[in-house]
């Protein structure tokens, strides 16, 4: 029921951009294709097993695709067991020496994200691209607020919209003009005003794909907060093909925010969305603490599912009419499960976590079974 809710209610639909598709690795950006989430590991890449942890638990979390930084000669030479061992495509990304780009390139890269404003002149943009044509990568032109070109900054006297977007369509001219087209943009900046501003420009200037992002947007709180508002409201606007939050936290939680900024736009499900009251006076459970324990318990799930835990009756059952499961509080020491909107039995707020989890469970591993038998009579 809650899967549809799209289609009977399009007030609730997203029109999204048209863009061309590129394709990074296995993965296609742009397009038709899903919203794309992705991170980018911290540890030094010339570790390799510990890049490849970080990996693993990246790819456990969700992510789509995943970045790693490419600063000197020990990091490329690592990039082949890196890129063997990952399961998602790795995009190498490349500041200041354009060889790094190249020697990422031959070690198995999915795509290079190159800084136009630190990359070098036209001729080493062009020797990178040759090494992407080579070797199957495709590039991401990355322009940062922070890091614009001399003479841009000279023109316009500070960072701005014009001044971003110009530096991104200068270098896309130049794979364009060496007929590379397998490329994506992004216009970042920590204000999340000139951030969005550029990609709206950026949006009626390109049909490329975007890549969305409020850069260094601060810690784990105050960082979500800001990705949200601004990444959201591109999102909204239908601008953006690919994001990644950019947190001075652990990595897997940029990709816990991502799918949560998607999943609140209706524009990917994976993973529970758990709908809950802020609680107050009238709650029959501890309603925090509940969902505190049923988020983590609930972390290992992939299939789309919505659960509403409300603490009273006063929302509870018309929330629970519009989620998959729902568990509502009022009565003495239990409350309602919800079950595909009706009303199913009552549980007892002493066992409530542990029969909601396994609710939750029984119905994800409904939905395994049918996507995997739909899966087999395609084949």
């Amino acid at each position: 029921m809650s899967q549809d809710i799209n289609r009977i209610r399009p007030w609730r639909t997203i029109t999204r951009r048209k863009s061309r598709q590129i394709r990074v690795g296995n993965v296609l950006v742009g397009g038709d294709a899903p919203i794309t989430v992705q991170s980018m590991t911290n540890t030094p890449t010339s570790d390799a097993k510990a890049t490849i942890e970080q990996i693993r638990g990246l790819e456990e979390a969700g992510a789509d695709i995943v970045r790693v930084s490419c600063p000197d000669e020990d990091s490329t030479a690592a990039m082949p067991q890196i890129c063997r061992a990952a399961k998602v495509p790795i995009v190498a990304d490349i500041h200041f020496h354009y060889k790094r780009g190249i020697e990422a390139a031959r070690a198995g890269a999915a795509c290079l994200r190159i800084n136009p404003g630190n990359i070098g002149n036209a001729q080493r943009v062009r020797e990178v691209i040759q090494a992407a044509k080579d070797h199957g990568c495709s590039i991401r032109i990355g322009v940062n607020g922070g890091s614009l070109e001399r003479h841009l900054l000279e023109k316009y006297g500070e960072p701005c919209p014009e001044a971003m977007v110009e530096s991104a369509l200068d270098h896309a001219r130049i794979l364009d003009d060496n007929g590379f087209h397998e490329y994506k943009i992004s216009v970042k900046a920590s204000d999340p005003f000139l951030t969005v501003a550029a990609y709206h420009q950026l949006a009626e200037a390109t049909d490329a794909p975007l890549h969305l992002g409020v850069t260094e947007a601060g810690g784990l709180r105050t960082g979500t907060v800001k990705s949200a508002i601004g990444i959201g409201s591109m999102l909204w606007a239908g601008i953006g093909d690919t994001i990644r939050v950019s947190l001075s936290a652990e990595p897997v939680e940029e990709i816990k925010a991502g799918f949560e900024i998607l999943k609140s736009l209706g524009l990917r499900t994976r993973g529970v969305n758990i709908i809950s009251c802020p609680s107050c006076a009238r709650q029959g459970f501890d309603v925090i603490r509940t969902v505190e324990a049923l988020e983590q318990r609930l972390a290992h799930i992939q299939e789309p599912i919505s659960l509403s835990i409300i603490g009273c009756v006063v929302n509870g059952p018309g929330e629970a009419t519009m989620t998959d499961l729902g568990f509502t509080g009022g009565g003495k020491d239990a409350g309602m499960m919800y079950v595909s909107g009706k009303p199913d039995h009552k549980v007892s707020n002493t066992d409530m976590i542990d029969r909601i989890v396994a609710q939750v469970e029984a119905r994800a591993a409904l939905l395994r079974n049918a996507r995997e038998a739909a899966t087999k009579a395609a084949e």
